[in-house]
């Protein structure tokens, strides 16, 4: 439930840019090898934003003859950092990995330091710790600093660095790395698996599928060509040994599926193909109690069909009940019990016209994830059987990367999950979406598209809007007709939060400047704002806002904000809040730390129940079912005995939605505000082809008496919302009714 800003930005970083992987074990930790005197040393690269400035320093170093240097170019772009990193192949056995590094700082503020360490998988991210919630700042001589991660089995590559986030100067130097507490150097080494699946290369430079003829009668066999290669990857023990690049094998079907001119001479081609797989070995199946159910696996398309013919179905039954191991080439499960998504490669450079068999998997991917591994499947408005073919044409027919992306974009919409997105610095989103932003901060309230703010002090005064003028057209578009066209390339569990994502870029523009019209005391006017690239203003601000973690809004009424907290300010804190008769925990926010249980201990007079979860399985894809339910707080007869109000809304997702489920069990609290992002689980990565990288809610999140939490969101015991009155008279509503349910006898 926890994913850093940061972290996101490295992944589109690395997954996008970098492919740099070292096999040797002469590192270069010490940064003893500089072959570019004006460059890095040897083997170490940037990562980050253009406006920091990394260099080979000469004179200033902890050991040997040089460090690296870290600092802004100028005014850096608010939330931007630099880094300087190293990729090392992660073939080593053990189960934990520590890095070690000195650090100096000079007048580091307005951020952070960091040590970096990421252990990468097949697809991307596996485990990530940079340091920065220790909040290291100011003014230090050179101190040795470490970060531990447990080492995945599944780990493919090791990436070590510092990072700088705030202004004024970092050096580093020295790095080392351990296995188990020995050096890297006398670290065992895994033994390799190789399997049959690795070795097939015949379509490594192209899918040799340059278009489809998608004719009506086309559309039905490609519909059950997907459905039957789906099933069989999550199904069939072989694709689970990673015996067949299931990829390679769809390209290989795929034109005998397409010349096929019969319902019975499809069905055969499949039959000779499954058979073609080797026998498989009947398993027993174990009864699960309905009650531990979730919702079963969507399967019934294999006896219902009578299309697929008596043959067919009888193998894909076999396949069905075929005894499985808890081990899978494509999936794995992670200790939170998401999901995984293995060896799924990106193929980032086909996605051109002349590919049209990568756009057809890329679309059997996804639906077949959604079909087999998605939790809240259940909750998805529509059948999902009826999705596969409404997109086909979409995909096959696309004729530019933008109309792919857009497909893709559209079809991840509709599994209605505001964890599910492209993620990453996709440039033909970034221009589709506009690469220049006015800067002005925009919300939705009372329906209307309100200025609330501005993205630094100086747009204030130049924009010639006001806070609480609220934008009728944008380049003579009214609102309500973008809102239309963005709702259906906008996902998002819940409308609320579409209408929050689709405010951040109402101003996005390719041009210099956008042409608006806009409502002032009732008088229409029009506009024109001059707009600006992101490394010019401060685009980032809402994620980084520097309200304090803690204050008194009164001698009798504390207040709490998660988005700066720290779990080891707790005990000071809740000194003081125990003196007070009230509590507001302002959850408006992604918190800063995971605060669920060390604050839940001083709310709670016992623990208590405040969630399950559910989660499918190796041997049975696409059934989900409910594990034990956690509990909250400890036995505490000194708990906080005050009134306890938790405010809400469209920015709380996730981990802090979490924080929500659980903080609202204290006896005497109460939720207000408005509907929640509805994305509450930890998120399993996918790639697809073209390198597009989304992601998923991978857990099933519940109240202990399986209600909802998923695009219902955390619904608020009262519901207040601001409105555009409030905005203009620069109060905060919420937390006003938060004030006034405190003092109310």
């Amino acid at each position: 439930m926890k994913k850093t800003l940061l972290l996101l930005v490295l992944i589109s970083y690395s997954y996008f840019s970098l492919s740099q992987t070292l096999n040797k074990t002469d590192f270069n930790f010490g940064f003893e090898k500089i072959s570019n005197k004006n460059g890095l040393p040897d083997n170490w690269f940037k990562w980050g934003m253009e406006d920091f400035i990394l260099k080979t320093d000469t004179v200033e170093k902890h050991s040997g003859s040089a460090s690296v240097r870290i600092e802004p170019a100028g005014t850096k772009a608010e939330g931007s950092f630099g880094c300087v990193a190293y990729s090392i192949p992660a073939v080593y056995s053990g189960n934990q990995i520590e890095l070690r590094a000195y650090m100096k700082l000079q007048n580091v503020e307005d951020g952070q330091i960091g040590l970096m360490l990421r252990i990468d998988g097949e697809n991307g991210g596996l485990q990530f710790e940079n340091l920065q919630e220790e909040d290291i700042h100011g003014t230090s001589d050179w101190i040795l600093y470490s970060v531990k991660l447990p080492l995945p089995e599944e780990a493919k590559t090791i990436y070590i660095g510092a990072i700088l986030n705030g202004t004024g100067k970092l050096w580093v130097d020295d790095f080392q790395l351990l296995i188990d507490g020995e050096d890297l150097s006398k670290a065992k080494l895994k033994k390799s698996e190789e399997f049959k699946a690795q070795k097939d290369n015949e379509f490594d430079n192209g899918s040799k599928i340059s278009r489809i003829n998608l004719i009506p009668a086309k559309i039905e066999d490609l519909v059950i060509l997907g459905k039957v290669w789906g099933f069989l990857k999550y199904y069939h023990p072989a694709i689970a040994k990673g015996d067949y690049n299931w990829d390679y094998e769809l390209f290989r079907i795929l034109p005998k599926i397409i010349l096929s001119t019969s319902d019975k001479e499809r069905n055969d081609i499949l039959l000779s193909w499954i058979v073609s797989l080797g026998e498989v070995e009947k398993d027993n199946p174990v009864n699960i109690d309905d009650s531990e159910i979730k919702f079963k696996p969507d399967l019934a398309w294999i006896t219902t069909n009578p299309g697929l013919g008596e043959e067919l179905t009888k193998e894909l039954l076999l396949i069905r009940d075929s005894k499985r191991v808890n081990k899978h080439y494509y999936i794995g499960f992670m200790a939170s019990g998401n999901p995984q998504f293995k060896n799924e490669k990106p193929y980032s450079g086909y996605i051109a016209n002349s590919e049209a068999g990568y756009r057809l998997l890329s679309l059997y991917r996804y639906w077949n994830i959604i079909q087999y591994y998605f939790p809240y499947k259940n909750l998805i408005d529509e059948d999902w059987n009826k999705v596969l073919p409404e997109f086909l044409s979409r995909f096959v027919n696309a004729t530019s990367d933008l109309d792919y992306r857009l497909a893709v974009l559209a079809l991840i919409a509709r599994v209605h999950d505001t964890h599910a997105n492209i993620w990453g610095n996709d440039l033909t989103l970034q221009q589709f979406k506009g690469t220049n932003y006015a800067p002005v901060s925009v919300k939705f309230i009372e329906n209307k598209a309100v200025v609330t703010g501005f993205l630094d002090k100086k747009s204030t005064n130049v924009t010639g809007l006001q806070i609480g003028d609220i934008i009728e057209s944008v380049n003579n578009k009214n609102i309500d007709k973008i809102i239309e066209e963005k709702l259906p390339i906008t996902p998002a569990s819940n409308y609320p939060t579409q209408l929050r994502d689709i405010a951040r870029d109402l101003l996005r523009t390719n041009d210099s400047v956008l042409n608006i019209t806009f409502k002032h005391n009732n008088s229409i006017n029009p506009l024109t704002i001059k707009c600006y690239p992101p490394n010019e203003i401060k685009l980032y601000e809402s994620y980084y806002k520097k309200d304090t973690c803690f204050k008194l809004l009164t001698p009798e009424i504390a207040c709490i904000y998660p988005g700066t907290i720290k779990n080891k300010y707790l005990p000071e804190i809740m000194k003081e809040v125990l003196k007070t008769k009230g509590l507001i925990i302002d959850l408006r926010c992604y918190p800063s730390d995971f605060i669920v249980f060390s604050l839940g201990e001083y709310l709670m007079p016992e623990p208590a129940d405040f969630v399950k979860f559910s989660q499918t399985s190796y041997s049975n894809p696409g059934l989900f079912s409910y594990g034990t339910e956690l509990k909250v707080g400890k036995t505490n007869n000194d708990y906080y005995k005050g009134k306890v109000v938790i405010i809400v809304n469209e920015l709380t997702q996730s981990q802090a939605e979490y924080t929500g489920l659980a903080l609202r069990t204290a006896p005497e609290a109460t939720v207000i505000g408005s509907t929640t992002a509805g994305a509450d689980g930890n998120v399993s990565e996918i790639i697809l082809p073209g390198g597009i990288r989304t992601m998923i809610s991978g857990i099933g999140v519940y109240y202990p008496n399986g209600k909802e939490t998923q695009r219902v969101g955390i619904v608020p015991d009262i519901e207040v919302k601001p409105t555009i009155k409030g905005i203009l008279e620069g109060r905060d509503e919420l937390v006003e009714k938060a004030i006034e349910l405190i003092t109310r006898n």
